[in-house]
């Protein structure tokens, strides 16, 4: 987890693309508000490979929305679900959907499942915006605030930050 967590604030202070990191925020959100062993996380974790997200951010993300998706969103999510799922409107959808495996393996006949995948959808933009923005605010404004401290300066200037960035790398 420190690990991660280290990888993350590195990444924050590298030059890599800020929408790696808050693409990899959003993505991780999709599988933190579903459950885990769901067939369109598979899909999730392999657009995520596929697309090079940060990894140390989707992975933290992963467990971040998780926690906050067990703790906030579960019970809004069973009921969106259980709605969609009991609408009378939609039963002769559900029912040509549930009829096909493919659809049957994407268990959205689980209320949790449904109404998760629903949530995280409509949040996907809302997250990576906002994740974007707190890259580049962080950026701009944190780590230089932080930079032009005395003990950061002190500190980059010591032997031991030296032979710490060499090894780092």
């Amino acid at each position: 987890m420190l690990t991660m967590l280290a990888k993350l604030l590195k990444a924050l202070n590298s030059e890599s693309a800020p929408w790696q990191i808050a693409l990899a925020l959003a993505l991780s959100m999709i599988i933190g508000l579903t459950p885990l062993w769901s067939l369109h996380n598979l899909v999730i974790l392999l657009l995520a490979m596929i697309i090079r997200v940060n990894l140390s951010a989707f992975f933290l993300g992963i467990l971040v929305f998780t926690g906050i998706g067990m703790a906030l969103v579960d019970p809004w999510s069973i009921q969106l679900g259980d709605e969609l799922l009991t609408r009378p409107d939609l039963q002769t959808l559900w029912t040509e959907l549930y009829a096909q495996d493919f659809w049957r393996m994407l268990a959205f006949n689980h209320t949790l499942t449904l109404g998760g995948v629903c949530l995280a959808l409509i949040a996907f933009i809302p997250v990576f915006v906002i994740s974007l923005i707190l890259v580049r605010v962080y950026r701009e404004r944190v780590l230089n605030w932080v930079n032009k401290l005395k003990i950061t300066q002190m500190l980059k200037a010591s032997t031991f930050y030296s032979l710490y960035q060499k090894f780092a790398e």
